[in-house]
């Protein structure tokens, strides 16, 4: 399992799509697997990753008994990951905004990178299906990170990532301590003071089709403070 990549998908009522897009991201690669994380979905979406994981032993379910927000989901992911000697593990939403066909194209990349970063906003804007409204707020958002923290990226905010296993292990994943968008800055921004080497792809968004978004007004003003914290903390030397 050395060279193994795991694709960790977190899910909360995601019973549409789930059954689509686990065979989508099993077929870009044989050393893929796949690790859903379910926030006790009431919808029964628990349920269905255990029949596909009892379909195919490339799937993997880790049960959480109620709903934490993302960033918990992901640190639990990573946890499991490094308890197993996969070589990469990729964060990866359940809805089809990020296309699984994009996949190979980080497995190549990470060979030259620590950290690999899925960006909507490398040379253009790359969003489909977005309210003029929502794209603003994200591309002034992505601005407003990096003038605060300098962290060298065009896209801070998305959430299509490969790691190396050596990044998360570096990272003192119990003192993370976002859980909303801004986990995805904090993660990165971790990584980047570590000295590891990141590297952006372009990809194209597209906003789900089924289901709904997990973007609320309290991930958005969580992710304005913290953005201020995840720097200070650089500052004062506290994200070792």
């Amino acid at each position: 399992m050395a060279d193994r990549a795991l694709v960790v998908i977190p899910t909360y009522n995601e019973r549409e799509n789930l059954p689509q897009i686990v065979p989508l991201v099993l077929e870009q690669d044989p050393q893929l697997d796949i690790l859903v994380v379910d926030d006790g979905s009431p919808d029964g979406t628990g349920a269905i990753a255990d029949q596909l994981a009892a379909d195919n032993p490339r799937v993997h379910v880790l049960h959480r008994p109620a709903k934490e927000g993302l960033g918990r989901a992901y640190l639990a992911g990573f946890r499991w990951a490094l308890e197993r000697p996969y070589r990469y593990v990729f964060e990866m939403d359940s809805d089809f905004s990020h296309d699984p066909t994009y996949l190979p194209k980080f497995l190549t990349a990470i060979e030259g990178a620590d950290l690999v970063l899925g960006s909507r906003y490398v040379n253009g804007v790359r969003v489909i299906n977005w309210p003029m409204s929502r794209l603003l707020l994200s591309w002034f958002a992505n601005k407003y990170v990096r003038w605060i923290t300098w962290l060298p990226l065009t896209d801070a905010t998305g959430g299509f990532k490969c790691f190396r296993r050596e990044v998360l292990a570096a990272i003192p994943l119990d003192r993370v301590a976002s859980n909303g968008y801004s986990f995805q800055i904090e993660m990165s921004y971790r990584a980047w003071r570590k000295g590891f080497r990141l590297v952006e792809v372009p990809i194209i968004f597209t906003d789900r089709i089924e289901g709904h978004s997990k973007m609320n007004k309290r991930i958005v003003r969580e992710a304005i403070w913290m953005v201020w914290w995840i720097r200070l903390q650089g500052l004062l030397g506290r994200l070792g």
